[in-house]
């Protein structure tokens, strides 16, 4: 686990690798082509994406194989296999970027082997790819947030990853509520009602920005009705990763869709 204790910059190199390796530019306002990667059962991400995307964008999704159980350090390493291999099926000509998709997949490693597995599906397909965990870390880091209440559907123990990973850039957990969800039924149960009464809780607390960690959780009205109302910021994990490929792409640099 990373040390609570040891601080990190977020990097800004000029490869266009990762968010956190790469420059970004302005929000494109042009449709973008996205190659999407999901564990197997994620049903909310490709709708929610392509929501908050600049209209006409698409999705090309591929489904990352896992079993019943929530992720954790012991079937990650499987996980993470499995993604690499498939990540080699895109096609990369019709593409204007990779996001992949699973939160946890990204933080319970730690910062270090999520920078890594950005770089190396950027390796694998040629095309510039976030990790919803690095967008996560980009779109806090950019906000000044230092203090952040999280809304997670984790146990206990990944809960405890997450919160070491954000502490590696210096972000305290000040709140965390969870659903604690056992497995993937109990995680596809969780209703857009229900994250939003969690997320109004966490917007009360002491904090500098609320996070609503998970690109399963629907999280797509909540963000845009609570955040329409309170002062404080309000992420999730589908929405930054949107915000970073809308910027990640800079115009110009597309093939030409009309060939």
């Amino acid at each position: 686990m990373t040390n609570p204790s040891v601080s990190r910059d977020v990097p800004s190199a000029s490869v266009l690798l990762s968010p956190l390796h790469s420059p970004l530019h302005s929000p494109s306002p042009s449709p973008l082509r996205v190659g999407l990667m999901v564990p197997a059962n994620n049903t909310t991400m490709e709708t929610e994406l392509l929501a908050w995307l600049p209209p006409g964008s698409t999705c090309q999704t591929l489904r990352i194989a896992r079993g019943p159980a929530l992720l954790d350090a012991t079937t990650l390493p499987t996980y993470r296999a499995g993604a690499l291999e498939l990540a080699k099926s895109f096609d990369r000509d019709s593409l204007d970027l990779i996001v992949y998709g699973c939160t946890a997949a990204g933080f319970i490693s730690g910062p270090d082997a999520d920078t890594e597995l950005g770089a190396h599906i950027a390796e694998l397909t040629g095309l510039p790819t976030i990790t919803t965990a690095q967008a996560m870390v980009r779109m806090l880091t950019r906000h000044a947030v230092k203090r952040v209440a999280l809304v997670t559907p984790y146990l206990d123990v990944v809960n405890e990853r997450l919160t070491a990973f954000l502490a590696a850039y210096d972000i305290a957990v000040t709140s965390l509520s969870s659903f604690k969800a056992r497995n993937v039924d109990e995680l596809a149960a969780i209703s857009s009602a229900q994250v939003a009464e969690l997320t109004r809780q966490a917007l009360h607390t002491d904090s500098d920005a609320v996070f609503v960690a998970c690109s399963q959780l629907p999280t797509l009205e909540v963000v845009r009705t609570l955040a329409a109302t309170n002062a404080k910021p309000l992420f999730s994990s589908i929405q930054v990763s949107a915000l970073l490929a809308s910027e990640m792409v800079q115009p110009g640099s597309r093939k030409d869709r009309q060939k």
